[in-house]
This record gives structure tokens, sequence and C-alpha cells, in this order.
């Protein structure tokens, strides 16, 4: 959530990021008239409160009419303090279900607009011309069936749409993108963490994620807990209710998760393959820092991304993901797009955002300097999405014989293999 100081000070500021995401302007000032009433109460309360304690004292002293008269008004005091206890009550939880609709203040470099008007910042490594090498390129099921290393068919056959195994080859490049993404974030200094899939409504909706993208989270409401969509969830909550030494920040974490989502509002987009799919695994980047340093580390954490990508050799490009686009939680985000040969475009492969304080304040963790105590900023950042880059590497790395060369970053944790092949029919 945002500073409700920031909000009165400057709610043009607010009303300006709210237009900018798209969203309800009128919000800002329904927030505000009951932030007004809410402290308005409060004033009215203490001051009834305050009469009440001092009526107390003068009625032990007092004795015959004036007692009567002073009991009189006692009785009235009461049900006046009842009413004002009750009305700043309500007041208070209109204002923090409002407070709790507001997305964070959107960055004033990002670029305005929908999905389609990010601006790109970077390109990155060359694609390939198939045609001159001789042979159309295959997409990543058919390849993935070639080598044995995908089924749809029998995922779907057991769990439904958009579900599938990975056997095989398959089965072991996952687990080298994982170990090799896990080194990559240790020898940055990443502590590693096998984080809970289930969690508690508060640390979902800390997280910013039972607002707009609530419709594509899983719900197990005989349990009333969430299936995390990433492990940013746990990762963010980890320190829920927590007041953080200053000196142990930076705080950097790489959580290795199942994810699951709905996908929703995706009906349609994306049926082939596992592109698009309700369960996945992620190596996922968090970090808690000081709300100074949170662009510093935003750009740090895209440097990373960059940095698996690179080594994966894929072709890609960063760009600037635009206000509409951003979610609730973050004021700025980044995403590394790689190339999908037999797509003809760029699709998403890692994001990185910058949260400022917008998920610590809702999640009450902050950081103690010296005597004092403040919120403190998380960001997060995708290091290796499971699917999404086994479809990336097939595609972009596949020879014409149907066989994928296997990148030299993976390769020591593939036996040292350095091609994946057909697997006889």
């Amino acid at each position: 959530m945002i500073d409700l100081r920031l909000l009165r000070e400057d709610p043009d500021r607010v009303r300006a990021s709210q237009r900018a995401r798209g969203e309800d302007v009128a919000l800002v000032d329904a927030l505000l008239s009951a932030d007004e009433r809410r402290r308005s109460s409060g004033v009215r309360f203490d001051e009834l409160r305050n009469e009440q304690k001092g009526l107390g004292k003068l009625i032990g002293k007092a004795s015959g009419d004036e007692k009567a008269e002073l009991l009189k008004r006692a009785s009235q005091l009461a049900a006046d303090v009842k009413a004002a206890d009750a009305e700043r009550d309500a007041a208070d939880t209109e204002t923090q279900e409002l407070l709790l609709k507001l997305g964070n203040l959107v960055h004033p470099d990002v670029p305005v607009g929908g999905e389609e008007d990010f601006v790109t910042l970077e390109t990155h490594g060359t694609i390939r011309d198939f045609g001159a090498e001789g042979f159309e390129p295959r997409d990543h099921l058919e390849l993935g069936q070639i080598l044995g290393a995908i089924d749809v068919e029998r995922g779907a056959k057991v769990s439904g749409s958009r579900f599938y195994f990975l056997t095989g080859v398959g089965a072991l490049l996952e687990l080298a993108l994982v170990n090799a993404a896990m080194a990559q974030a240790t020898a940055a200094g990443f502590t590693p963490m096998l984080t809970p899939a289930l969690v508690r409504p508060q640390s979902m909706a800390g997280t910013g994620f039972l607002g707009q993208a609530a419709q594509d989270v899983y719900h197990l409401a005989d349990d009333d807990l969430y299936l995390v969509g990433t492990s940013e969830v746990p990762l963010a909550a980890y320190h829920m209710d927590e007041i953080l030494d200053a000196g142990k920040l930076p705080l950097r974490y790489a959580g290795f998760s199942p994810c699951f989502r709905r996908e929703a509002g995706s009906h349609g987009k994306d049926t082939r393959g596992i592109f698009r799919v309700h369960q996945f695994d992620k190596v996922e980047m968090f970090s808690y820092v000081a709300p100074e340093d949170s662009q510093a580390e935003h750009q740090r954490l895209l440097e990373w991304e960059k940095q698996w990508l690179t080594s994966l050799e894929l072709p890609f490009r960063v760009i600037d993901v635009a206000s509409g686009d951003l979610g609730a939680s973050a004021a700025r985000k980044y995403d590394c797009e790689a190339w999908i040969p037999t797509q003809g475009k760029y699709r998403e492969l890692t994001s990185t955002s910058d949260c400022t304080e917008f998920q610590s304040r809702r999640l009450s963790i902050r950081v103690r300097e010296d005597k004092k105590v403040r919120p403190l900023a998380t960001l997060n950042g995708t290091l290796c999405a499971v699917p999404r880059t086994i479809v990336a590497i097939l595609e972009n790395h596949q020879q014409a014989d149907g066989s994928v060369r296997v990148p030299e970053v993976l390769r020591p944790y593939l036996g040292g293999r350095e091609v994946l092949a057909p697997v006889a029919p």
C-alpha cells in the first residue's frame, strides 16, 4: 500500500498514477474522504474519553443533586463514547479497504499506456536465419516429441488442458536449468530457498495478488490457503511482521518453487505446447533493500537476468513495461523477452519489478536504522521460468535433424551432453 501521508500531501500525484494505470481515479477522493472521517472521529473519541475520565473524578467528590446531574451526564457520555468508537472503527475499516485497492505509485519514467505501449531498451544476440541454413524450424512441441522430452497428450489426459509431462531429457533439462540458475544466483550472493507452495490469505494479499490478479489465483476454500503463482509471495512474506536490522541489508533470496496459475484471461492464447500452462517450476530472485537503494537494485536484478539469458545463448530484448501492464505492486517493471523462431516474435521469459515500499507496508516489514524504524523496499526478478525457457532453448538451438544443441552453461548439469538427440520412434 502507499503512504497515507503522501496521499494527503500530494493527491494529484496519486491521481496521475491511477490514471496512468487505467484505474479508477475516483478511488483517490473516496480514500481522502474516508481518511478525514477516520482522523476526525478519532479526535472526537479522544475528546469524549478525556471528558469521561475527568467526569469520573468529579463524581467521586460530588453529592446530592450535583452528583445526580454528573451521573446523568456520565450516562450520556458513555453512549457518545461508544458511538464515536464505532464511527472511528468504521472509518478506519473503510480507509484500509480503499487503501488496499490502490496500486503502487507508478515511477515517473514509466511509459504510459497498455500492454503494447512498452519501450524497447536493448536488444541482444543474433536471430538465426533458418532459411539461409536450409531448413524450416520446428516448434518446441514437435521438437519435444522428437526428443521424447514433452508429453502434453498424457498431461491433458491426467490433469486437463495446459498440463504436461516433462519426460526423459525434458526432465533432465529442467533439473539442469534449475541447478545452473541456482549456481548463478548463489555466486551472486543470493541465499537459496525452497519455499511453500501454499500460503495464507494475508501473505497473498500482502504481496498484491488478491486484487486485479485474483482471477488467476487458485484458492483452497476448505483450508483458506492459496497456491502461489510465484515464490515472490512466500519470499515477501518470509519477514512479515518483522523489524530488520539495517546493517543486514540488502537481503537477497533465490527461491525455487512450483507455481500455479489459472490463466483465466488467456482463453485461446498459446494453447499449443508448454508456453502458457497452469503449473510450472521457477527460480525467483527477491531482494529487501533500503528504499533509496531500490532503483539501483532493480538495475542489478535486470543485469543478473541478462547474464542468465546470455549464458543460454538466446537472442532477447529488454522492454520497459507500460503503466497499464505493471500489476498492482510494481512501480516499474522490466521484461526480458526471448525470440521464438516459429512465432516470429519476442516473448516474455523473465520479469523484474521494483515494488518500492508497497509490499512492506502491507506485510508490516520494517527496517531499524539507529533508533528510527521505517518501511523498506522489496524487489523481485524471475531468473528462470522453466517451461518458457525450455521453449526458447529448443527452438533457438535446434538443428536440421531434430536434435538440439545444448548451451555450454548447461552441459555440466547434463552429464556433459553437447546435443539432445532424437529418440527412436
